[in-house]
């Protein structure tokens, strides 16, 4: 079987929770990804942006009477209008609403790149009875093409006629792009209720990447921004796909607190971390995923550089891609990222890649020792294939 053939093979299992690096909170329950948490309604539509006839324009909204939220924007320096609009004009932590489009970026189209981003908040809240800075917008796609805003407008019109508590699905897949599958959940746990939609397969790299994520829950949170950081920090920060960090990534929590419970312990990491493997495994023509984990480095930060080369390393990514136990390419890319460094032969003993060669395994570990420390750190990242430079060679064309 060919590795594009195996591409849907990539997280072996049934469920949500299938990946072998995910451990959920015990006793949690997967419910249909369709039906969002309880207090939440999603809707979508077609306004021509993907072509085909594929919903492109995506709404989701709040009905209870409080919500505490949070926004995580990428750090890009050339970050979409719809980043700025959230960074500036939105009131991020008393989020009741979010609209995206999916197909056009929006970025680096100006000042009325701005506006068009802002008119998309302005609708949505006409729409749901709400004050534009209410809204969040998110918008992925085509870099540096003006965004067609009528037909956008119209779009967000339909997509709130068709809001529904059971519209997770319809989310989920308005806004794909290259992805090749929704990435979607809603789990109970503890009495809590969490639903969750994410997009993203290219332009991947800590940092966020090209993807956005939503995230709905009744469960009680005292502090959004510190709840997500650290959720996101040990999920889509540790993931890449290619090393390019995009210019429109944004994850937004909204928590209504109407069950009267706080989040099981662990519930938003597993959830995040599911998503966040999805991506890669969804990775632009990606058949395989791995993570590298390196210990004994002189500290973290020195370790996740090395894990970093590795996983963005064009020579590794193509060992995975075809199941060639190159030890040798490891301990290169764990060279450069030391280079000026002192660093004694890094030999095959010290590196574990048995799992890199092996064709049955979808999942590949890789665990490398430098013998300089007590620092540790972990990357997930997907292989380099055919498919991935045909993607990208008529992305435009």
């Amino acid at each position: 079987m060919t590795p594009e053939a195996d591409a849907k093979r990539s997280i072996p299992g049934g469920g949500f929770f299938r990946s072998r690096w995910v451990e959920p909170p015990a006793g949690v329950e997967e419910l249909d990804p369709a039906t969002l948490a309880p207090g939440f309604r999603a809707g979508a539509a077609h306004c021509g942006l993907k072509g085909g006839g594929k919903t492109d324009v995506a709404l989701i909204a709040c009905d209870a009477d409080e919500v505490s939220s949070s926004v995580l924007l990428t750090r890009n320096a050339s970050a979409a209008a719809p980043v700025r609009i959230c960074r500036d004009r939105v009131d991020r932590g008393a989020v009741r609403a979010a609209v995206v489009n999916a197909g056009n970026a929006n970025a680096e189209t100006g000042d009325q790149g701005l506006a068009d981003a802002w008119a998309m908040c302005e609708a949505s809240a006409t729409r749901l009875g709400l004050e534009p800075q209410q809204v969040a917008v998110a918008e992925t796609g085509m870099i540096g093409v003006p965004l067609p805003t009528e037909a956008v407008l119209g779009g967000i019109a339909e997509a709130a006629e068709a809001l529904s508590a059971d519209g997770g699905a319809a989310f989920a897949e308005a806004i794909m792009t290259t992805d090749r599958w929704p990435k979607s959940c809603t789990v109970k746990a503890g009495g809590v209720t969490l639903s969750a939609q994410a997009k993203g397969a290219g332009m991947m790299m800590p940092g966020f990447a090209t993807m956005l994520c939503f995230v709905q829950t009744d469960a009680l949170v005292e502090d959004a921004e510190a709840t997500l950081r650290t959720a996101v920090d040990a999920s889509f920060e540790r993931i890449t796909v290619d090393g390019q960090m995009s210019t429109n990534d944004t994850v937004v929590l909204q928590a209504t607190g109407a069950c009267g419970r706080p989040l099981p312990e662990g519930l938003l990491e597993a959830v995040l971390l599911q998503l966040a493997i999805e991506i890669i495994a969804d990775g632009e023509g990606a058949a395989r995923v791995a993570r590298v984990d390196v210990a004994g480095a002189a500290d973290d930060d020195e370790a996740e550089r090395v894990a970093r080369a590795i996983a963005n390393s064009p020579l590794v990514k193509t060992a995975l891609y075809g199941h060639d136990p190159n030890w040798g390419r490891i301990a290169q890319a764990a060279g450069m990222a030391l280079a000026g460094e002192d660093l004694n032969e890094i030999g095959a003993e010290r590196i574990d890649a048995v799992e890199l060669g092996d064709a049955e395994v979808a999942e590949a570990e890789i665990g490398l020792r430098l013998e300089r420390g007590g620092g540790r750190a972990h990357v997930w990242f997907s292989d380099l294939g055919y498919e991935y430079v045909r993607i990208n060679a008529e992305y435009t064309t």
